[in-house]
């Protein structure tokens, strides 16, 4: 593959994993520890991902169990998630923080799954314009070096091939993700 083509490969992966990082922050009626990815809490004056700070499990499908190794982390743990937009009140013993995900309505099913749509359309906007910027980069080339019309026609239409590998993973994982929202 042309080195040209690769910067353009690279940002449209980093498109991609930044989709599944955001659909890892849904909650689709089960337990997933990827909820918590976002939250911060302060440790010693620095704010740190909990996952960091306490051993965080999946005992049941649907409880996450936060277990600090400070017992001190407990009431700031605690405080983080209540403050966060989980939507979940924590449950502790003292020594371990649970978080029980209740069942999903249908309505919030629903919900979720639009929203899950309309993350695959941002990501596919992004992909795009990706190709865009490529396309670009390519007519500059033509102007500035000596290259064929030929080869530009050839980059561009590699870049396009990308672009529909793209598109076409960016629609699977939206499938994916709204049929796991979506099964009770």
């Amino acid at each position: 593959m042309d080195e040209r083509l690769n910067i353009y490969e690279e940002k449209m992966k980093k498109t991609m994993n930044n989709l599944s990082e955001e659909y890892g922050g849904i909650r689709a009626g089960r337990a997933n520890p990827h909820v918590l990815d976002k939250l911060r809490v302060d440790y010693y004056g620095t704010p740190t991902p909990i996952q960091q700070v306490a051993n965080v499990n999946v005992p049941e499908p649907r409880m996450i169990q936060i277990q600090p190794w400070e017992a001190s982390m407990v009431k700031v743990i605690e405080k983080a998630i209540m403050t966060s937009d989980l939507g979940i009140n924590p449950t502790n013993d003292g020594k371990v923080i649970r978080l029980v995900f209740p069942e999903l309505t249908e309505e919030r099913r629903k919900e979720l799954a639009k929203d899950v749509k309309k993350k695959g359309e941002n990501a596919k906007v992004a992909v795009r314009n990706i190709r865009r910027d490529g396309n670009d980069a390519f007519k500059k080339l033509s102007k500035s070096e000596d290259i064929s019309e030929d080869e530009i026609k050839d980059l561009e239409d590699a870049l396009q091939k990308l672009t529909d590998k793209y598109i076409a993973n960016v629609d699977k994982a939206v499938e994916e993700k709204t049929k796991e929202i979506l099964t009770v």
